[in-house]
């Protein structure tokens, strides 16, 4: 049964822009969370472009942060080298899969699926974390984000918990109710941010 979410983000004034990270290597058909995958390099830099326009276009400061995940590391490595202060947050952190975590889908099989789908905020995929854990850092992380962070690079689920927390949601959802995924690169605003100039 879904549990329920208390308490309300603090400095809702700022804006946070969050992007997923590129399209990783080796990623097709594989449960995917902790495992470390490397980027093209050009698809890193071509990511990391956009940042900087951006944050140019929006007059927001030369920070950002990012999971410490290579796929989401990485983008923030290139910032630094253009001067940008880059900071790495494990909250940021894609969920753990347990077991799981590199196989492939079919490996796993439709059962196991099955089974977390049906308890999807509490069950532990692979013995990994709960959707209910990775709520939680979520949650943390934007009550109390680093010091003027307004540019983040993070991982899907944990952009698809910050959009459930963004809309105001108590209850946590169950699988029907997950939203779709951010595409690859793809930019999410949160806070009331203002729409991004590109």
């Amino acid at each position: 049964m879904a549990g329920r979410l208390t308490g309300s983000l603090v400095n809702k004034a700022a804006a946070l822009a969050v992007w997923r990270h590129p399209l990783p290597r080796g990623v097709q058909g594989r449960c995917i969370g902790h495992t470390d995958l490397r980027v093209d390099p050009r698809k890193t830099k071509r990511l990391a472009h956009r940042i900087r326009r951006w944050a140019r276009l929006q007059g927001a400061a030369r920070v950002v942060v990012t999971s410490g995940l290579e796929r989401a590391a990485s983008v923030g490595r290139m910032l630094a080298s253009w001067g940008w202060r880059h900071h790495v947050d494990a909250r940021l952190n894609e969920m753990n899969f347990g077991h799981w975590d590199g196989l492939a889908w079919s490996l796993i099989g439709a059962q196991a699926v099955d089974a977390w789908c049906r308890d999807f905020a509490a069950h532990r995929p692979g013995g990994g974390e709960s959707l209910a854990d990775l709520m939680a850092r979520c949650k943390a992380f934007l009550a109390e984000p680093p010091q003027a962070a307004v540019c983040i690079v993070g991982h899907a689920g944990w952009i698809s918990c910050a959009r459930w927390l963004e809309a105001g949601e108590t209850a946590l959802p169950s699988a029907a109710q997950w939203p779709a995924s951010v595409r690859y690169g793809g930019l999410v605003l949160l806070r009331g941010g203002l729409p991004p100039r590109e």
